[in-house]
């Protein structure tokens, strides 16, 4: 290791501890993650300005500090299909009426593909707006290449897309396999999992009362175990975060960054936009907006750091029920459900914007009603099975673009930038996930989750 390489490992070191430091004075957690994003972010660019992108120095002093991002990201992946079917079969124990599952699960689903044809809707308008057209983008070899790999993969990624094959793919075959996070469809499978197994325990308190507090105190204890274990993980986030925003900045390249820059730009203009239309549905649920996103930073922070939707589970959860007072059945499907259906960024915002700024290149006008119509019904629909982390954008849109008999090339020109753009639209995808969750407790009239506490907070 070079001793600049060791200098900077120090100066990390250093940072790790100015957040621990921070950690005993503040009793905040939105506090404690947002000093580590603005350190990781300032850290990170201070490396790209010192030894730029791909240097030996860089790809030493990077490969040591993502140990700390990374090693977090594994806990929390860790614990996301425990915390999903544990607290499942909690949260059916805990229902009066099995029929209440289904009215629950069209709620949150309906609210996910609801807000994702808002934001197809929004990134055409807003791709139309600025102008933006992929006449006259030119890639190099570097896109070619990936071009060539895209559409290599493209057959494979359609047959898998088509809607009856991806309803039967969310059933599990072995529940143990999608335990291990074996498919793309592995959460959603957990779920259902968790469903019928807190279904047949229902139904065995109320066929058998005499194994009704054995059955309970065994799944409370559980579900005490692993949301305790929930809360150690997260103790952590502000480090996690320093390290992975460290991660994204210094290994961003500038140059590409510079040369699509109006892209970039229009994209966060269409991800505010749509934390705005989050913000409506939020009030309009009885809720303060303002107060409702400053719950929901820390979740959002780390999102945006790892561009995982998955990942971001058990935080998702946790805060839905502690800090939002969402019941526990609600925020658990809505939760595991925005990881993969109805992600607002990844597989709303992105595709159209993509598929506005190629149609004038095929001859098609991207103002034609039915254009406009067709591309929305397209996302909503191939919106179902999308996976919840980095680069699932790029999987939508190969399944938007051909959809719409449109090419595919500007997705491997855009690649090179997508880590930038990614962070903002996992954290729309989480955003829209908890909006889903709010929602569908005021529609549906559910009272708030009893006994939560304040605890993510501290």
């Amino acid at each position: 290791m070079s001793l600049y390489s060791l200098l900077n490992l120090l100066a990390f070191a250093g940072l790790l501890y100015m957040v621990y430091h921070v950690g005993r004075t503040q009793t905040s957690l939105s506090r404690r993650v947002f000093t580590g994003l603005l350190l990781g972010l300032a850290f990170g660019f201070a490396l790209q300005l010192l030894y730029g992108s791909g240097t030996t120095v860089m790809m030493e002093t990077l490969n040591w500090t993502n140990l700390v991002g990374d090693s977090y990201v594994r806990l929390l992946r860790m614990i996301i299909m425990p915390l999903i079917l544990v607290t499942m079969i909690g949260a059916v124990l805990k229902m009066d009426a099995v029929a209440s599952l289904g009215r629950i699960g069209a709620s949150v689903i309906g609210m996910l593909v609801l807000t994702t044809a808002i934001a197809a809707l929004i990134g055409i308008a807003v791709t139309l707006v600025a102008g933006l057209s992929a006449e006259g983008m030119v890639g190099g070899a570097r896109e070619l290449a990936r071009e060539e790999v895209l559409e290599g993969r493209l057959d494979t990624v359609v047959s898998r897309m088509s809607l009856p094959d991806t309803i039967a793919g969310f059933i599990p075959t072995n529940i143990f396999a999608d335990l291990t996070e074996a498919r793309d469809n592995s959460i959603i499978s957990v779920v259902i999992f968790g469903i019928l197994a807190g279904i047949a325990a229902l139904l065995v308190c109320r066929d058998k009362p005499e194994h009704r507090d054995t059955i309970r105190n065994a799944v409370d204890a559980a579900q005490a175990v692993v949301m305790q274990l929930v809360r150690i993980v997260m103790a952590l986030t502000p480090y996690g975060i320093l390290a992975l925003m460290t991660y994204v900045v210094a290994s961003s390249n500038a140059q590409d960054i510079l040369n699509l820059i109006s892209f970039v730009l229009a994209s966060y203009v269409a991800i505010a936009l749509m934390f705005g239309v989050h913000a409506l549905f939020v009030m309009a649920a009885g809720s303060n907006p303002r107060a409702h996103f400053q719950k929901i930073w820390p979740v959002l922070s780390f999102a945006f750091a790892t561009r995982s939707s998955a990942a971001t589970i058990p935080l998702t959860v946790k805060t839905q029920i502690e800090e939002l007072k969402v019941p526990s059945p609600i925020a658990n499907m809505a939760a595991s459900f925005g990881a993969t259906i109805g992600q607002n960024g990844c597989a709303g915002i992105y595709p159209a914007m993509l598929a506005v700024m190629v149609a004038p290149t095929v001859g098609v006008d991207p103002l034609a009603p039915g254009f406009i119509l067709s591309l929305i019904a397209i996302i909503a629909i191939s919106s179902f099975g999308i996976a919840g982390v980095g680069g699932g954008a790029t999987f939508a849109a190969l399944v938007v673009l051909p959809a719409m008999g449109l090419p595919i090339t500007l997705v491997a020109l855009l690649i090179s930038i997508e880590p930038l753009i990614d962070m903002g639209r996992t954290a729309l995808n989480v955003s829209g996930a908890i909006t889903s969750g709010v929602v569908s407790q005021r529609v549906l009239g559910l009272p708030q989750e009893a006994g939560a506490t304040q605890e993510t907070t501290r």
